[in-house]
């Protein structure tokens, strides 16, 4: 796509408040390149799998016999098979081929998005919605093998018929064959995996018994008098307990890691030392598998402090993917940095130093933060997020540490910046009056019980990050890396005013996905201060616009008691 470098005129300005991105995209579609039809089509079947997920219920079918029996006990199991094959497929290809991805995007940047098969892609699903109504309504005129048999195939071809719309089949099997036997190694790691999971399950009871003995292990080195019963599998203290049930034995987690770290191995062997790199599968299995058990005696001994609602809130709930995400980092950073496993060279830099600057890096390094610590923060929360200063410290943190990268940026601002930020309070003031009917909604109890130096002091720790940290580490993200990398992986050489319509709508879709119910408010927040940025070619400008908006609502929160915002 070639990227359209100007300022906005009043004209193009109101084009861009107006725009109706799925229109564009159809008029426009013969110069979409590769990442952005995949883009586009994730979005197409991720909404309609959602709408399936909250309306069918599987139970529903598994106690019927034959093909619709066989439906309602593996078709989770073959849902989570095809998300899984295709992230796993289009992941590594990106790691591993991306050669072979531009040429099939320059080819797709010719071809446009075929509106009669993407007319067929909807009657499909419509079909297979009706289908499916009449399939799991147990209506009797629709409940057989045959029946069952037409749903797949309705299914089937809707699939195929929005694959095709949006990337020509030729297209679909020169990704397949130009990179090699990578399918056949993401079908293998998906089957496995799915496999494992549903026929390993008899596997979890003994499994769940050793985790059993390594929390008791663990405890045994904090707290005195633990209550342990194997018969019940109950363990705990005198104040908490809890039950260590088969699918908390950690073999979850470790087949994760082994599905990962063979995908990693297989793929990058060229740039691993065989036979020692071999341990990091074994090493990581038995990493995820040990921090499951500290994730449940952490639990215990949370709950045992007088913290129950946050060992069984968020604590429960994120400390897992907490562990499996850091193993997995740790996996690939081990892989490709330690010169006994790697044969991979870091690049030399400027002054002749080897150097791992990353531009991606620097641009997400305080967005990340604040989500990273925010995972933390929400586990070791219960009702309310005490922490949330770490989430401000954090991003201060990393915008500290990498300063003198950010001064090459122009991070002056006029009087656009501000009234673009006044323009988006009142536009999320607007959205809040449909949303919310109700006057005010009083400060959190948790808050307002507490003593009145702990009160202002999350206040003002909320506040400051709500100002200072989060719109600058989100225009960074947003408008600064992902508006520009839309365009060209060399993104840096692009100005700040450089845009495409695409880029505007994709940046601001997932910026406003970040903001909950208020989604749709968030994307036109995005694509205001996206107009902000690119008036100027000033990221300043989208900074200060944002931070005005944040304190106009900071003060309407505390002011208005409107203490939803800040839920």
């Amino acid at each position: 796509m070639s990227p359209v470098d100007s300022s906005l005129s009043a004209h193009q300005s109101a084009r861009l408040l107006v725009c109706l991105l799925p229109q564009k995209l159809l008029v426009r579609s013969g110069s979409l390149g590769l990442l952005h039809r995949l883009f586009l089509l994730a979005i197409l079947f991720a909404s309609e799998l959602l709408v399936l997920s909250v309306w069918l219920d599987n139970s529903a079918l598994t106690a019927r016999g034959g093909l619709v029996g066989v439906i309602g006990h593996s078709g989770a199991w073959m849902v989570r098979g095809m998300v899984g094959f295709v992230a796993i497929f289009l992941t590594f290809a990106y790691l591993r081929s991306q050669a072979v991805l531009a040429r099939i995007s320059e080819q797709a940047e010719r071809v446009p998005i075929s509106r009669r098969l993407l007319a067929g892609h909807l009657l499909a699903m419509a079909a297979f919605f009706a289908l499916s109504w009449a399939l799991y309504g147990n209506r009797t005129a629709f409940s057989g093998n045959l029946s069952a048999a037409i749903w797949l195939v309705a299914g089937g071809s809707a699939i195929a018929l929005g694959a095709s719309a949006v990337l020509p089949l030729r297209l679909w099997v020169r990704l397949v064959r130009e990179t090699g036997s990578l399918w056949a190694c993401a079908l293998v790691a998906v089957v496995s995996a799915c496999v494992a999971g549903r026929y390993g399950q008899s596997l979890w009871t003994p499994t769940a018994f050793l985790t059993f003995d390594l929390v008791k292990a663990l405890l045994s080195f904090f707290v005195p008098g633990i209550l342990a019963d194997p018969a019940t599998m109950s363990l705990g203290t005198a104040k908490f307990s809890v039950e260590i049930r088969s699918g908390c034995s950690g073999l979850e987690g470790a087949g994760l890691i082994l599905a990962f770290g063979a995908m990693w191995l297989w793929l990058f062997r060229r740039e691993c030392r065989f036979p020692q790199a071999l341990i990091l599968i074994p090493a990581g299995m038995a990493t995820i598998f040990l921090l499951n058990a500290a994730r449940i005696a952490g639990l215990i001994l949370v709950g045992n402090a007088g913290a129950q609602q946050i060992a069984l809130g968020g604590f429960h709930s994120q400390a897992g993917w907490i562990a499996f995400n850091a193993v997995a980092l740790a996996f690939s950073v081990t892989a490709r940095r330690v010169p006994w496993l790697s044969t991979m060279e870091r690049p030399i830099g400027r002054n002749g130093n080897r150097s791992s600057e990353n531009p991606t890096a620097i641009y997400l390094a305080p967005f990340l933060s604040i989500l990273a610590v925010g995972m933390v923060t929400a586990a070791a929360s219960g009702d309310f997020e005490w922490l949330y200063a770490a989430r401000f410290l954090a991003a201060a943190g990393a915008l500290w540490l990498l300063r003198d990268r950010y001064t090459a940026l122009d991070w002056r601002f006029g009087w656009f910046g501000p009234a673009i930020g006044v323009l988006v309070f009142a536009m999320w003031i607007a959205m809040d009056r449909l949303l919310h009917a109700t006057s005010h909604d009083a400060m959190p109890s948790a808050l307002a019980d507490s003593p009145a130096a702990l009160r202002a002091t999350w206040i003002v720790s909320r506040s400051l990050a709500a100002i200072v940290t989060v719109p600058i580490a989100e225009e960074l993200a947003f408008r600064g890396f992902l508006l520009r990398r839309l365009i060209s992986p060399n993104f840096e050489a692009l100005s700040m005013r450089t845009y495409t319509w695409l880029g505007l709508g994709i940046s601001s879709i997932a910026f406003g996905i970040l903001h909950g119910e208020f989604w749709f408010a968030g994307v036109l927040a995005g694509l205001l201060y996206a107009w902000a940025l690119i008036r100027r070619g000033r990221i300043g400008e989208a900074a200060v616009a944002h931070a005005t908006s944040n304190a106009l609502l900071a003060a309407y929160v505390l002011v208005f008691q409107k203490w939803h915002f800040w839920s």
